[in-house]
C-alpha cells in the first residue's frame, strides 16, 4: 500500500468522523426518573426538563425533586456515552472517548 491510498483512507476516516459527530450532536437523547424527564443533545446539553405533575409529590420536597432530575439526567448522559462508543467503536477503541 502507498502512501497516497493511506491518506486517502485516512480522510475518507476522518470524513466518516465527523459526519457521526454532527448526527450524535443532532441526535437527543431521554433519561428518567419516576416523576422527571431530562432530554440532553448528543453533546451533553440539557434540551428540556421535564417534571410529571402528581399529587404524590410534595410540593415542599424540593430535595426529592433535586434528586429525581439528577437521576433522570444521568441517565440521560449515560445514553449519550453509549451511542457514542457504539457509532465510533468500529473506528477502534478509545477513540468515543476522544469525541
Amino acid at each position: 500500500m502507498n502512501i497516497q491510498q493511506i491518506m486517502k483512507q485516512a480522510q475518507k476516516m476522518q470524513k466518516e468522523l465527523q459526519k457521526t459527530q454532527e448526527e450524535l450532536s443532532k441526535t437527543h437523547y431521554e433519561g428518567k426518573s419516576s416523576l422527571v424527564s431530562v432530554t440532553l443533545d448528543g453533546n451533553k446539553n440539557v434540551i428540556s426538563v421535564k417534571i410529571s405533575a402528581d399529587d404524590s409529590l410534595d410540593k415542599d420536597d424540593i430535595s426529592l425533586l433535586e434528586d429525581m432530575i439528577l437521576v433522570a439526567f444521568n441517565d440521560a448522559a449515560k445514553k449519550v456515552d453509549l451511542d457514542k462508543e457504539n457509532k465510533f467503536g468500529k473506528y477502534g477503541s478509545g477513540l468515543a472517548g476522544m469525541m
